[in-house]
């Protein structure tokens, strides 16, 4: 369908209901209709596999599923199956169901470095959890976080560093120093300034480029001679990169990890990991003041942890993150063929491992354009394809990723008009695109 005749009508009432009721139309802020074209914010009725339909009845191919949660795709059969053999048996009861034993059992195998385990509902919940454990033992007030990474939680501790601070006093936005990715001697310089004053590290152990050659390593000498706890946030990295996650990949073994996202395919599950003598701080056997690590009454839902327990079986049964890897390279290279083609190759550019692609979009400067953004989602969403990332799911096929390159193409011709004229308003139907942080709506 040509971009121009695209409409969503009942997805534009159901987003205006949204707004009346629900601050920013969406439970996440990254779900927001200022993500997408004016207009073209779909509302999805359901999805299945790879595939969403929204409430005017159009089937997309998706990307990014359930913010990288979904990565087994949509209703995936051996999850449903787990979560179903729970759900008549009871979700929530005054004492551990045995199913929390066996779920922490299973993700320690699937993960060894680690420990210990606990779970919670959300990637928030346990990042401060390992944030809050890492001061205790270390008796130190300072956070660094890598700055150069976009999100670890809705605490106040890390959102007073973003533009959207309101509300978060001054004295706890200072006490969150920043590091940058990959750059070992800017870390030990910042660790010297305030030597003896960071309790931990936090980081996503990879992103959009591979650790530098002894990075991991060397962060982890740093955080041993500094005497910080090292935090791994394996929100995103824990299954796409490996089912132990980065830290299994890499073979760099931090204190602590978080995990989330992909752990339930879609099901509310999270999980704080580490070292034992750490842990158990939060724990009934541990000595020296007790510290209030995690406790959520929804934490330990029985078919969640069911739910993660099929996930982990899934992905090492059946190879999924070898799959994800085959799948994104597929489409990174259909994607950046395309837009060579039509001449715009420095202009739409893929990034990231192949598991877990990202997009820019640049304009005739070659800078960030969130215009040109607009104007790139505006022609995927008339051509089928709901992409705000490349971000692969295993419920893809081959005929979903061509289908995918073949409307990246007339997308990537569009762009290269929007380009030779200069200018891409008269190609965004609207207002363009907007960043999740900023400081006025």
């Amino acid at each position: 369908m040509d971009a121009e005749e695209f409409s969503l009508p009942r997805s534009r009432s159901a987003n205006e209901r949204l707004h009346a009721l629900v601050p920013g139309g969406a439970h996440t802020y990254a779900k927001g209709d200022d993500q997408y074209p004016d207009g073209l914010a779909p509302v999805i009725s359901h999805g299945r596999g790879a595939h969403v339909w929204d409430v005017d009845g159009n089937r997309y191919v998706e990307y990014g599923s359930g913010l990288r949660s979904v990565s087994l795709g949509h209703a995936h059969p051996r999850v449903l199956e787990a979560v179903r053999r729970e759900l008549d048996r009871g979700s929530n009861f005054v004492r551990p169901s045995v199913v929390e034993v066996e779920a922490a059992e299973h993700f320690l195998a699937t993960v060894p470095t680690a420990e210990m385990v606990k779970f919670a509902k959300n990637g928030s919940d346990v990042t401060t959890a390992a944030v809050r454990l890492a001061r205790a033992v270390t008796g130190r007030r300072l956070v660094a976080v890598c700055g150069d990474q976009p999100f670890f939680s809705v605490d106040d501790w890390f959102i007073g560093t973003t533009p959207m601070s309101a509300g978060i006093p001054a004295a706890t936005t200072e006490l969150t120093v920043a590091f940058p990715y990959g750059d070992l001697a800017a870390t030990e310089e910042l660790l010297t300034r305030y030597r003896g004053e960071v309790a931990c590290l936090v980081l996503e152990p990879a992103g959009h480029t591979e650790p530098p050659p002894g990075y991991l390593a060397g962060l982890r000498e740093l955080a041993d001679r500094h005497g910080c706890v090292l935090v791994f946030d394996e929100m995103i990295t824990g299954f796409r990169w490996s089912e132990a996650g980065a830290q299994g990949l890499y073979g760099v073994v931090p204190d602590l990890s978080t995990f989330g996202k992909a752990l339930g395919n879609g099901f509310a599950v999270s999980a704080l990991a580490g070292r034992r003598d750490l842990m158990e701080r939060g724990g009934l056997r541990g000595v020296g003041d007790r510290v209030f690590l995690l406790s959520t009454t929804h934490g330990a839902e029985t078919h969640s942890l069911a739910a993660a327990m099929a996930v982990q079986t899934t992905y090492v049964e059946e190879g999924v993150t070898a799959r994800l890897h085959a799948l994104g390279e597929r489409l990174a290279a259909g994607v950046r063929e395309a837009a060579a083609a039509t001449g715009v190759g420095d202009h739409v550019v893929v990034r990231g491992r192949a598991s877990n692609l990202v997009y820019a979009t640049l304009d005739e400067r070659r800078q960030p354009s969130q215009p040109y953004r607009t104007l790139f989602l505006r022609q995927l969403l008339a051509g089928g394809v709901l992409a705000p990332s490349f971000v692969v799911s295993s419920a893809l096929d081959e005929a979903d990723i061509d289908h995918t390159v073949d409307v990246v193409a007339g997308a990537c011709a569009v762009y290269r008009k929007a380009l030779d004229a200069g200018d891409p308003t008269p190609w965004l139907g609207g207002r363009p695109v907007k960043p999740v942080f900023r400081r006025l709506a």
